[in-house]
């Protein structure tokens, strides 16, 4: 069966009163610290010695002592009333200015290519903010796991997200190491891939990502083949440099590795879109200023903007 519970209202009321008379043994002084009356200093604190049933203070016309119930109360209740204090300077401290840390979540793939320059420009410019990136190909539930943003694929983000954009659209590169396009041949066309050794992407959920073309104005989805799978694009495009297969990868991804001269790129005309990435999180009234700094920070870079999910 199940049971009510309800909140106790009123715990640490008189708690902040008893401390101060404790500190000073006098109730005048203790109102003066507090900068309130004496008579408000003795109602909270028979108020909290009513709700505890127990006297803390032996009072007489020239001192005031503890009980031994107000001696053992003090030893615990200051030390966590200090904490308490602390704790709140802390909280206020973060709503004030950008500081703590900043937790991520972001596809490995991104890092080098986009989040790598961005953190170390915005580390510099925010010596007090703390960043932490987490990696992986899962779609993570950002308010769940602790992270104060996500960075994903625009078509991969939520509609309740609030969004801004880190690129522009993005095409999806057909690549293959000069070694493997040596022996396999080099592909003309889309159905040229029936022929072709092609390295897969599984997805999150378990399944293997069809590649995906254009052809005149009609988007094309193909099941390729290939010896080898992985979950990240990083380890897709390893194994193309490799000499594994082709590979299909977002073009930044991939065009360090074409300027080195590593991978050639394939199928050109037929290379779709894809939209950009972005930077994602929940709500701006939940937003603390070390997001807020972050945000800015990117949106300060020649080509970003905002879209609102």
């Amino acid at each position: 069966m199940k049971r009510n519970f309800t909140v106790r209202q009123g715990a640490l009321d008189g708690v902040e009163a008893f401390l101060s008379v404790a500190q000073h043994r006098n109730f005048r002084k203790a109102a003066a610290d507090l900068a309130v009356t004496p008579s408000a200093i003795s109602q909270a604190v028979r108020t909290l010695e009513s709700r505890l049933g127990a006297a803390l203070f032996i009072r007489t016309t020239r001192s005031v002592g503890l009980t031994e119930v107000g001696e053992r109360f003090l030893s615990r209740a200051k030390p966590a009333f200090e904490e308490l204090v602390a704790a709140s300077e802390i909280a206020r401290d973060l709503g004030r200015r950008p500081a703590g840390l900043l937790r991520l979540a972001a596809p490995r793939a991104v890092v080098p290519i986009l989040l790598e320059p961005l953190i170390a420009s915005f580390c510099q410019a925010y010596p007090d903010v703390e960043v932490e990136i987490a990696t992986g190909a899962e779609l993570v539930d950002i308010a769940a796991e602790g992270f104060d943003a996500g960075i994903r694929l625009g078509q991969f983000i939520q509609a309740d997200m609030i969004a801004v954009q880190l690129t522009p659209s993005l095409p999806l590169a057909v690549v293959g190491s000069p070694d493997y396009l040596y022996r396999r041949g080099r592909p003309e066309r889309i159905d040229d891939l029936r022929h072709q050794a092609c390295i897969r992407m599984r997805r999150s959920n378990g399944s293997i990502a069809p590649w995906s073309f254009v052809s005149g104005n009609e988007p094309v989805d193909v099941m390729v083949s290939g010896p080898f799978i992985a979950n990240d694009m990083p380890t897709v495009l390893g194994a193309a440099v490799e000499g594994l297969g082709l590979a299909q990868v977002p073009g930044p991804v991939a065009s360090s590795a074409v300027k080195a001269g590593k991978l050639i790129g394939v199928l050109e005309p037929f290379a779709p879109m894809m939209p950009g990435v972005y930077l994602y999180y929940p709500s701006r009234h939940q937003m603390l200023p070390k997001l807020r700094a972050f945000i800015d920070h990117v949106k300060s870079r020649p080509g970003a903007g905002n879209k609102p999910q």
